[in-house]
């Protein structure tokens, strides 16, 4: 995994020509809780930062095309990107170059995937609810696409993420698999793992091959923003593109 202290890049065999980046919180022009590169919109940022903000991530990772920002609402919809900008949902995937999918995060997890001749690449936002509604299979099955790859980026990690027995229930009702992600905490509270629950999904739609999953948002003020750390804050671009 490559750094810049502005982005990470995502460590996975990625087809030549095929880019896929997380940003980190720094390097922007937003201020206080928002400091200081939030992409977001709607969290209550001065949208003239957040507009700076993305203009600045355009420029520096030399975008081919504005993002196709989504607006997202922890669900299980994906769409062409090229025809969903703004669009109610939380994945977007594409085959045409140049064409940049996006999701944004602080705490939730951004899973990217690629087929392995990169004709066909997609962003997905997938927190727990959305990993219960099916956000993953309905991606994968959009794509149409065989042989992917996934990376999973920046989240909240097990030792942070705690949930009450009604999540875990909801996640057992899918398989019976998913007990293994979560690790009893006090009466009625677990730890989940995110990414573990998003490989098991993945694995289950009959991706084999996934990479990253290590980094902690909530651990990481300094790098990463954090909903459940912090409350107001900022997000986090996720974005994957061919060249």
């Amino acid at each position: 995994m490559s750094e810049s202290g502005l982005w990470i890049e995502a460590d996975w065999p990625a087809p030549e020509g095929v880019r896929a980046v997380t940003t980190l919180r720094a390097g922007g022009c937003s201020r206080g809780a928002y400091a200081s590169c939030n992409l977001a919109l709607h969290v209550g940022d001065n949208p003239r930062y957040v507009t700076a903000n993305r203009r600045l991530l355009r420029e520096r990772l030399a975008l081919p095309s504005d993002p196709i920002w989504l607006r997202q609402v922890h669900g299980a919809r994906a769409v062409r990107a090229e025809a969903g900008r703004l669009a109610a949902a939380d994945a977007s995937y594409t085959r045409r170059a140049g064409v940049v999918c996006a999701v944004l995060t602080a705490d939730c997890l951004p899973i990217l995937l690629c087929d392995r001749s990169g004709s066909c690449l997609a962003a997905v936002h997938a927190g727990w609810r959305g990993l219960v509604a099916g956000v993953v299979e309905a991606t994968i099955k959009a794509m149409q696409a065989d042989s992917l790859i996934a990376w999973l980026g920046p989240a909240i990690g097990p030792e942070a993420f705690e949930v009450g027995e009604d999540v875990r229930q909801a996640f057992l009702r899918k398989a019976a698999e998913f007990a293994a992600a979560f690790r009893s905490k006090d009466a009625g509270k677990w730890l989940a793992d995110l990414p573990a629950l998003a490989r098991f999904i993945l694995h289950r739609a009959g991706v084999e091959d996934i990479y990253g999953g290590g980094l902690c948002t909530y651990a990481a003020p300094e790098r990463f923003f954090s909903y459940r750390r912090d409350g107001v804050t900022g997000r986090m671009a996720t974005l994957i593109w061919r060249q």
